[in-house]
């Protein structure tokens, strides 16, 4: 079973830096885990439509409508990192598509009826593709190389090596 630790672990054992037993433990490497890990994971959330992380909803229209341009708004799910599709259920996707707009937590539209396909933040790593975990710990060590080696050489080596293992992870999740 994967944990955020050990994704970590994984990515202090790339610089041959010591590992940790928690992120709130008193020392240099859980306190860079610390702060790096939540805005890593999210970025590479963001970056690729993972199937691990795809949700689909039907939204509940919000009591209050927008001031101008659309008729309803809805409140996107407290877990959506990114909107990957609107649509108003119906199976032709070309009859599905709407007209709509992104404004902050909420989606606009003329649409009574709205489906939301988004990506989630799922916080269980044992829910990540392998792949993406592995690009996670990569993308980790890329970003904290400097703070832990003080070698920008290296630093700079770990970020063409994350890059290549993201390429990888996308390539392998798009093909499925």
């Amino acid at each position: 079973m994967a944990s955020v630790v050990d994704i970590c672990n994984s990515a202090l054992n790339l610089l041959g830096a010591s590992t940790i037993s928690a992120l709130t433990e008193d020392s240099k490497n859980a306190r860079l885990c610390n702060q790096r890990f939540e805005p890593i994971r999210d970025r590479m959330f963001r970056s690729h439509a993972w199937n691990c992380l795809t949700k689909r909803v039907q939204l509940a229209k919000d009591s209050a409508a927008p001031v101008v341009e659309y008729a309803n708004q809805f409140t996107l799910p407290t877990d959506c990192l990114r909107v990957l599709k609107v649509h108003n259920g119906t199976t032709d996707s070309i009859a599905s598509s709407i007209d709509y707009a992104v404004e902050g937590r909420k989606i606009k539209t003329k649409e009574g009826t709205v489906y939301l396909v988004y990506i989630a933040i799922d916080t269980d790593p044992n829910n990540y593709d392998t792949y993406l975990q592995e690009s996670i710990s990569h993308q980790l060590a890329a970003d904290i190389a400097y703070a832990v080696t003080n070698n920008a050489t290296l630093a700079n080596n770990y970020m063409t090596r994350a890059d290549e293992r993201l390429r990888e992870a996308r390539f392998i999740d798009a093909t499925e």
